[in-house]
């Protein structure tokens, strides 16, 4: 029987330096019924050179250049000329295990549509992982260990970019990469959630991240931290705000006023407390801060949790589960 077709979407722009790898680790794939569509976005390096010389040699791999500008421009192009029933998406910094197109498209065929397959994910790097990557890997692997990917999808990307794979039917049905929306690997996870994709859980590393300083992730400017709270606070008031809940925000540090900021200017109301005693009590946008045992006065309320330090989100966590409230209906981490 056939195997069906992958098609596999990579953007490109100066990784002349890791492009052998990572053509390599796909060419090396168990599973040969692949297509690579990858496109330059205005490399000025090799990488145009040496992506070309592989595609003249394996007609598999389709060469592009961008005719838009930046990285979902290029995802855009790369899927317009894909074919493959199952589409997935790679870093052309990166390496596939030889074996993850297998366990993907046979966990796609083993669950059906509407369903979104992962792996665990191995960042490395020349000089080693900072801790807070390998905190996020860590984070990110038990998640998919259990397809709980969304449970804490507020919190940050819960789908890694570089490490999924879908039917095309449903993709095209959260319309991914449409419109441009940064940081997209994110925004794609909250469309896989929107649309209710179940994540298919899995025990295997399948792809190999590498992580170095000029890494896009690490220097554009739609990867800073401060873009993502937009992202998650569109997508909480689309898919899980309740209105018929009193919002509360904890935290009144920089990501607590931003979100602050944002909930006034779109004219909806909020309460906001904190342990600060420092902040208890001062008046910040015209609403005056309350002490946190104020979610145990008031009845039927939603929080948006801001407080970073991971012991006192442990401490917060355990706090409100004695006060009988579930997540993402009763509070939500947003960081």
């Amino acid at each position: 029987m056939q195997k069906k077709l992958v098609s596999i979407l990579i953007p490109f722009k100066n990784t002349a330096t890791y492009l052998n790898d990572c053509l390599q680790s796909i060419i090396n794939q168990s599973y040969k019924n692949w297509e690579l569509i990858i496109v330059d976005d205005d490399s000025t390096d090799n990488s145009f050179n040496i992506v070309n010389a592989y595609a003249e040699k394996d007609s598999r791999i389709k060469l592009f250049k961008n005719d838009g500008n930046g990285i979902i421009d290029a995802l855009q192009l790369a899927f317009k000329h894909s074919e493959g029933e199952f589409i997935t998406r790679m870093d052309s910094d990166d390496a596939m295990r030889p074996n993850k197109l297998e366990i993907l498209v046979n966990n796609l065929q083993e669950h059906g549509k509407k369903h979104v397959a992962v792996g665990l994910v191995n960042y490395f790097a020349k000089k080693g992982i900072k801790a807070g990557y390998k905190s996020y890997e860590i984070w990110l692997n038990n998640l998919t260990k259990t397809g709980a990917n969304y449970s804490e999808i507020y919190k940050e990307c819960v789908i890694p970019s570089p490490c999924w794979m879908i039917h095309r039917d449903d993709l095209i049905a959260c319309d991914a990469f449409n419109p441009n929306t940064y940081p997209e690997d994110y925004d794609l996870a909250f469309r896989f959630y929107k649309h209710q994709f179940k994540c298919i859980s899995c025990n295997e590393v399948l792809h190999d991240w590498r992580d170095y300083s000029s890494r896009t992730s690490r220097t554009h400017e739609h990867y800073a931290e401060n873009h993502f709270i937009p992202l998650k606070l569109n997508y909480f008031l689309e898919l899980d705000y309740n209105k018929n809940k009193t919002l509360v925000i904890w935290g009144a540090g920089n990501k607590g006023k931003t979100i602050a900021k944002a909930l006034l200017e779109k004219n909806i109301s909020f309460k906001w407390i904190c342990d600060n005693p420092n902040k208890i009590g001062r008046d910040i946008y015209g609403e005056v801060l309350k002490p946190f045992n104020y979610l145990s006065e008031v009845q039927n309320i939603q929080s948006i949790i801001t407080v970073a330090n991971k012991n006192s989100q442990k401490e917060i966590k355990s706090y409100l589960q004695k006060l009988n409230m579930k997540p993402i209906e009763d509070y939500i981490f947003f960081c």
